[in-house]
């Protein structure tokens, strides 16, 4: 468990719409009369259906008061890095101080490269965000001309200007390389939960950790934000314990929610932003809370779907025994309730992976070769998917307890508690159901290939599988996580119950 000390931060990611450029205006002030502390926009120059990034921020900033706003991220390879410097330098002079800069390194180098930008490779997309944050950091810095030499990037004789209000510079890093950059150079590290899932915190925290040390670096310094995925997190209801968790086990202390509607954002700063808080704060100062009724709660299923085609019947699912209503859970087996869903948060990342390559391929910026190969990578994908072998693979990631290996906690679950038997099953069968529909959506990729661009199988095989899995996931919650928690609550050590 990792928990840096930073106070926490509330912020929203915005789309500023080309053909409703008001909303994300509206969207920016309802933020800052709620109380959030940061407003962000995408910043893709070569995406005709968004207003620039930098011309938005600035009306943003001009039409709040308290908020702080920056790019989500900086498409480097587009935005000189000492024109960046200058820009928020005047932004946060013209708004007293309330700007920041998140910085990638660049993707979608065939866009890039259409807007008259550099195509790089990775090693040197990284070499160059390195140059960039020393000349942004240099610019900031007073003092008299700066001579910074650079392969990328470089300064001869330039004049700082200072940024008031001290910006941070904060990576949307990825890969090891990038990983090892935001801890050697970074103020801070965003990345989005629908890349790096909760999941997959742990061994990235470590690297940025790891490059900070040997930089002579306090690790602590360095400030975890995360872009939210609303469907991911579950019901709203369940997003206090979801972010203290991430904030107290993961150190995540920025929570940057993509939002289109000002209901959505009020809740998120009135109601949702206090009460994680104060999680965190009684957390922190000691004042954990007594047993008490499992907090962990089962991602609904909301009953939408989108496609008519049903792969199952839902009405005829077996259910658990009830759980006694007056059990209360320690500490212990209130953090076991949450390791599955956190678990199903990793799978629906992943799904939200697929769907954003796919809408890619039919947007035509993404071959489908390159889909089918990250698809093939996923943990959805993998042959021997079931929740069983996933737990094999994922559960070690966020378990704090256990070093045994996960694959015996089902046959575990059917000494446990034998009544979870047909649910088992049913889990079991539903398993190979959606393995089939992921290799349907791996043949209609294939076959989109072959028809001249015609992408409605695609689009079909997806839906069918995204309302498959929502469906299976909400559904394995609501039965397990309760008989989980008690199970692995009881056994922190590998030893009663498991063997």
């Amino acid at each position: 468990m990792t928990d840096y000390g930073h106070d926490l931060l509330f912020g929203a990611v915005l789309t500023p719409a080309t053909g409703r450029p008001e909303l994300a205006l509206d969207l920016a002030r309802v933020a800052d009369r709620a109380g959030l502390d940061l407003v962000s926009v995408p910043d893709h120059p070569y995406r005709p259906e968004f207003t620039e990034a930098w011309t938005t921020l600035s009306v943003i900033a001009a039409r709040t008061e308290r908020v702080r706003v920056f790019p989500n991220v900086a498409n480097l390879p587009l935005r000189p890095p000492a024109m960046l410097a200058r820009a928020v330098a005047s932004l946060g002079a013209l708004s007293g101080g309330r700007v920041d800069l998140a910085l990638g390194a660049g993707a979608y180098w065939d866009a890039i490269a259409a807007e008259g930008g550099p195509w790089r490779a990775p090693a040197e997309a990284v070499a160059a965000l390195g140059e960039a944050i020393a000349v942004i950091r240099a610019l900031w810095t007073p003092g008299g001309p700066v001579h910074l030499p650079g392969k990328h990037y470089g300064l001869d004789g330039a004049e700082p200007t200072p940024a008031p209000g001290r910006p941070g510079i904060w990576v949307g890093a990825l890969g090891p390389r990038m990983l090892r950059l935001t801890g050697t150079l970074a103020d801070g590290w965003l990345p989005s939960m629908t890349r790096i899932p909760p999941a997959d915190l742990p061994a990235a925290n470590a690297a940025v950790d790891a490059a900070a040390a040997d930089a002579g670096r306090d690790p602590a310094a360095i400030r975890r934000l995360y872009n939210l995925s609303p469907p991911a997190l579950g019901s709203p209801r369940g997003w206090p314990e979801r972010l203290a968790d991430l904030a107290l086990t993961h150190g995540v202390s920025g929570f940057l929610l993509p939002a289109d509607s000002p209901g959505l954002l009020q809740l998120f700063a009135t109601e949702i932003a206090p009460a994680v808080r104060e999680l965190v704060a009684a957390a922190r100062d000691g004042r954990g809370p007594s047993p008490a009724p499992l907090a962990a709660r089962p991602t609904p299923d909301d009953g939408f779907r989108l496609s008519a085609e049903r792969v199952w019947d839902e009405d005829d699912r077996p259910s658990a025994p009830p759980p006694d209503p007056r059990r209360r859970h320690d500490d212990r087996e209130q953090a076991a309730g949450q390791r599955l869903i956190e678990v199903h948060d990793h799978l629906r990342a992943e799904l939200g992976q697929l769907r954003d390559l796919l809408t890619e391929v039919a947007a035509g910026t993404l071959d489908p070769g390159a889909a089918r190969s990250r698809l093939h990578t996923l943990t959805l994908r993998q042959n021997n998917w079931t929740l069983g072998a996933y737990c094999e693979s994922y559960c070690r990631v966020v378990s704090i307890h256990h070093q045994r290996e996960d694959s015996d906690v089902f046959p575990a679950l059917r000494r446990f508690e034998p009544g979870l038997a047909p649910v088992l099953d049913r889990l079991a069968d539903e398993h190979h159901a959606i393995q089939a529909l992921v290799e349907q959506v791996d043949a209609a990729l294939v076959a989109f290939v072959g028809t001249d661009g015609d992408i409605t199988a695609l689009h079909a095989a997806l839906d069918l599988l995204t309302d498959a899995l929502l469906s299976h996931l909400s559904y394995e919650e609501r039965e397990l996580t309760e008989p989980l928690a008690r199970l692995w609550g009881r056994d922190p050590g590998g030893g009663d119950g498991l063997v």
